[in-house]
């Protein structure tokens, strides 16, 4: 009976000494791999960081800012977000609802009014909800095209009219971002501040994001920013890897910042740094309730919309069982576990961001280069982090 005491006592000793070992490893073993990664691709700069409850349990940052290499990248460089702007503009726009200052069920015509479409109704039956759950029943991706030819935004909204809407809202799904642009006329009807402003004052200076910034202007003021590239082309180098694959040298070109999708900041206007990222995640894991509130990150996480396309991702497929959009996140079924998710792509930087509230982890990593890289990245670390934390989970449940 001592004997089984002992043993006993033992492995709650043991047990936590373990758990951090494994972690210990776990993180070693996927900084390895980051680096791998960033090596064989030739990623000119690029950072992650990986937290647990509010705790950050790593952060890494590799590279350079630009192909000149004068300045490493840093926990406080900033990248532009892209479309993980989009979790930022949700947060806002439901929090303002939930503060009664807006309604979701408000048609976008009510703040945008010269806003049609082919179909007659068609457009007043467009709601808030339906932008930030890319539910609005509108062709992906509608007339995305026409902000790199440098069109304003009154004339793409202009050119509205000529469409008819693929399926009433709701009903399909079909990702946005000159209709996800629509949402900062609302919000900013429902304030007396612009949109930058608001989200400086109610999530960046709450949650000490010190680097974060709305916009192409305050990103030409900072110093500390990575420089986006674009690839240029790639060359055979004749050797092999241990797979057999034949080993490609990549060679990436620095490029200017184009305002494109700066004209819509609240699908694609956001910078900022890892650091930055850290604490955002950590808000969303629960961690700062007087931010982020619970019935908030709820209300942002209820699945919404079904989108199957994300099922077939590259290195994800293997992994999904299920995937849905919400408000400004998607909601994916990962090797038995949700994850909050969202990524972002525009010209030269890439960036990836999620977190797994049943294993209270999060994750983002930011890149200045247009790779597919930061997927296979991304998916590599939810594989192994759901198996390390479903672990220390299980053990957690029997002691």
């Amino acid at each position: 009976m001592l004997f089984r005491l002992f043993c006993f006592s033992l492995i709650l000793l043991l047990t936590p000494f373990s758990s951090a070992n494994n972690v210990t490893q776990f993180k070693q073993r996927f900084s390895t791999q980051v680096k791998q990664q960033f090596k064989q691709y030739s990623i000119p700069g690029g950072a992650y960081v990986i937290v647990q409850n509010k705790n950050i349990i790593a952060m890494d940052n590799f590279g350079h800012t630009d192909k000149a290499k004068a300045h490493d990248v840093d926990k406080n460089t900033v990248f532009r977000l892209a479309s993980v702007s989009k979790t930022f503009a949700a947060t806002i726009t439901t929090m303002l609802a939930q503060e009664k200052q807006l309604s979701l069920s408000d048609p976008i015509t009510k703040y945008v009014p010269h806003f049609a479409l082919a179909t007659n109704g068609a457009a007043q039956k467009i709601q808030l909800k339906h932008l930030l759950s890319h539910s609005s029943g509108l062709m992906p991706n509608a007339y995305d095209n026409l902000l790199h030819e440098n069109w304003p935004m009154e004339k793409i909204i202009g050119r509205f009219n000529r469409i008819t809407p693929i399926c009433q809202p709701e009903k399909c799904y079909g990702y946005q971002n000159i209709a996800y642009g629509l949402l900062q006329p609302a919000i900013e009807a429902s304030q007396s501040k612009n949109y930058a402003t608001l989200l400086q004052e109610r999530v960046f200076t709450p949650l000490n994001m010190t680097d974060a910034s709305v916009g192409i202007d305050v990103y030409k003021e900072q110093e500390n920013t990575a420089k986006p590239h674009i690839l240029r082309k790639k060359i055979n180098t004749g050797k092999k890897d241990s797979q057999g694959n034949a080993i490609k040298q990549y060679i990436w070109r620095t490029v200017k910042v184009e305002p494109d999708f700066y004209k819509v900041a609240t699908a694609a206007g956001v910078n900022a740094s890892i650091s930055d990222l850290a604490k955002w995640l950590i808000a969303n894991l629960g961690y700062k309730p007087e931010v982020l509130s619970s019935s908030l990150l709820t209300e942002l996480t209820i699945p919404r919309i079904k989108t199957k396309k994300d099922l077939r991702r590259r290195f994800w497929r293997d992994h999904l069982t299920d995937a849905h959009y919400g408000y400004g996140w998607r909601i994916y079924q990962f090797n038995g576990y949700p994850i909050i998710y969202h990524s972002g792509w525009v010209a030269g930087f890439r960036a990836d961001i999620g977190y797994s509230p049943e294993l209270d982890i999060g994750f983002a990593i930011v890149i200045n280069a247009e790779s597919n890289t930061i997927s296979k990245i991304s998916s590599q670390f939810w594989l192994q982090a759901s198996n390390l934390f479903n672990k220390q989970l299980e053990t957690k449940d029997k002691n």
